[in-house]
């Protein structure tokens, strides 16, 4: 057993059995140039984009790009490309037949593969029999993104726009009651600037200009003059405070009224005039590889048994 893979006893016995591993190994690679044809093997073409994900917020811990990777992946995005394209037939399933959505599934996930590439990017390969099914199932596939993340965006800025809109109707009651209350100081107690009329006041006091008008107009300022003050600093805070709600309102609403896209695609599908699969030197490479590796072994253990018995 010591010397039963032997080198020097190994290349005497393929240089014995040469012309037949030689000619194992060729038929070999010929059966698998001819069962790899498309008499055989049906040609598959792929058609690939590259996605970026923009104008999205993150909902969770995930990245943008695994958001859109659980997306892309989804149930619903595949329902609609095979409901889209019309896949069922195509792929031969027959509604009739027990386990049409696990063939169908499996039919569907065996020729889609969306990955994530180093860059943070979504990588969307499509194998079909059809170059031109391959290539329109990428694009589908990025449409039903949009769709979805399209629907998701106008819900949540909705629901954002809501509150801001609410927010805003607050604070136009608290201004209006703030202005009531001013206007209701100036007309009942003639209180309309109190620093300008306070000065007014000290200057006519200087000057002796006492009256009982006077007198009454320095009593309200000492009265409410504080409290007129005070409303002026609440009105101008909730004045800014309305503005900049106003303006995450009205950018809410933008979003609403706008179909923006949410993936660039930087590398563009296209269709194929050239099959992805199978490799056909590839496979008469392995096919010669194997049997030239089995048909010397054989030899060998035929040229050992031999010996042996001798």
């Amino acid at each position: 057993m010591n010397n039963y893979f032997d080198n020097t006893s190994m290349i005497k016995t393929i240089l014995k059995w040469k012309w037949h591993i030689v000619t194992i190994t060729l038929v070999a690679a010929i059966l698998g140039a001819v069962f790899s044809g498309s008499t055989f093997v049906t040609p598959l073409f792929k058609s690939e984009a590259t996605v970026y994900p923009t104008h999205i917020e993150e909902y969770s811990d995930e990245t943008l790009t695994e958001q859109m990777l659980q997306i892309m992946q989804s149930q619903e995005i595949m329902d609609s490309v095979v409901d889209k394209l019309n896949l069922m037939p195509h792929y031969k399933i027959n509604k009739n037949y027990k386990y049409w959505k696990t063939a169908l599934i499996y039919r569907y996930r065996s020729n889609v593969s969306i990955s994530r590439t180093p860059y943070d990017a979504v990588t969307i390969k499509v194998y079909d029999k059809d170059p031109e099914i391959a290539c329109k199932m990428v694009y589908e596939i990025v449409d039903n993104y949009n769709k979805i993340i399209l629907k998701l965006t106008k819900n949540q800025r909705a629901e954002q726009a809501k509150m801001f809109r609410s927010t805003l109707r607050d604070n136009e009651i608290f201004m209006d009651s703030l202005r009531e209350r001013l206007a209701t100081i100036g007309t009942e107690y003639g209180i309309v600037d109190v620093q300008s009329q306070s000065r007014e006041i000290t200057r006519a006091y200087l000057n002796n200009g006492k009256s009982d008008k006077l007198n009454e107009l320095k009593e309200n300022l000492e009265a409410y003059g504080s409290e007129v003050n005070l409303i002026n600093t609440l009105l101008e805070s909730a004045s800014d405070a309305y503005h900049l709600t106003k303006a995450e309102f009205e950018r809410e609403q933008r979003y609403c009224a706008n179909n923006l896209s949410f993936a660039n695609i930087v590398s563009n599908p296209f269709v194929a005039d050239k099959k992805a699969f199978p490799i056909r030197w590839v496979v008469v490479l392995l096919c010669g590889m194997c049997a030239f590796f089995i048909s010397t072994i054989v030899v060998y253990v035929i040229e050992y048994n031999k010996g042996k018995a001798e």
